[in-house]
């Protein structure tokens, strides 16, 4: 974790010496240097603005890329700007002044505070005490969530260009515990394919199955089914995939000390088998004009 005022870079592209297969890992939510002016501006304390990152995430899956999988990480944490959402998702109740009319204000995502710019981090706690400039986050957009897009949608294309399909695996992970004490225990993994129209089914088979076999509790869509990215990335009739995991965080940290955990070493080491056999699956079943139902 860092608190320097400069994102420079604000993310980055890790690329494999030698190319093995059309798998790319994503890491949007595990960015964790918070500028010091949006510290300021926060009335929250660190550690609570902490509790939206996906932490440690871009560190699990780090050895993919010596695997020949290139890896995309931001630094940037989502509760500053949220790569995750269309780029124009705002709260008009947290702005001085009027939205550009293109901005989408009635997303239930908008609704709950979780637009681009998010109003509020953990259990609905309000990031900021006051409405802030509308400068201010249009300013985020343009100098990180589009860079970020320009740069994944480019190596998403490269991978089909060279491959004649790709696989985007989008990481993310979630809170061991919710806050209604009637759920169930989370599952260890949950797997989000927009309910099939994401990725082909062999995609979303095969990364069950290998997760299942190395001994994790799978779910798949629900309680989360993948958002922007794996919705607006996945087109498989196209030949391009995309699949979200959520990582129960008790699996590889310890949540309240931001640690990592025990069996850190052992996820990571899972993953790169994961992603291993994502590329083994075989290219004619990746190929465009196959629909997700086949």
């Amino acid at each position: 974790m860092n608190t320097d005022e400069e994102l420079n870079p604000p993310f980055d592209v890790l690329e494999p010496a030698h190319w093995r297969g059309p798998v790319l890992f994503n890491s949007p939510h595990s960015g964790r240097i918070y500028p010091r002016e949006f510290l300021a501006a926060s009335r929250l304390d660190l550690p609570t603005l902490r509790r939206s990152e996906d932490t440690f995430v871009d560190e699990l899956v780090a050895g993919v890329v010596e695997r020949g999988y290139p890896l995309m990480r931001a630094h940037f944490p989502r509760c500053y700007v949220d790569v995750n959402r269309e780029p124009y998702e705002l709260d008009p109740r947290m702005f001085n002044g009027r939205l550009p009319s293109f901005a989408n204000t009635r997303s239930m995502r908008v609704a709950g505070g979780l637009g681009t710019v998010a109003r509020v981090v953990g259990d609905a706690q309000e990031i900021y005490d006051q409405r802030i400039s509308i400068d201010d986050a249009l300013q985020r957009i343009e100098s990180l969530y589009k860079p970020y897009h320009r740069a994944l949608r480019r190596l998403f294309g490269q991978i089909y260009k060279d491959f004649g399909s790709a696989i985007l695996i989008d990481c993310h992970s979630m809170p061991s515990a919710t806050a209604s004490r009637d759920d169930r225990p989370r599952a260890d993994v949950v797997l989000g394919d927009r309910y099939g129209t994401s990725c082909v089914a062999t995609v979303s088979e095969a990364v069950e199955d290998t997760l299942r076999q190395l001994g994790y509790a799978v779910s798949r869509n629900k309680p989360y089914a993948g958002g922007f990215i794996t919705e607006h990335y996945g087109n498989p009739g196209s030949g391009l995939h995309a699949i979200q995991l959520e990582i129960n965080r008790a699996i590889y940290m310890d949540e309240k000390r931001y640690e990592r955990g025990a069996d850190f070493e052992r996820v990571a080491a899972d993953l790169e088998t994961l992603a291993d056999r994502v590329a083994e699956i075989p290219a004619e079943e990746l190929r465009p004009y196959r629909s997700a139902a086949e």
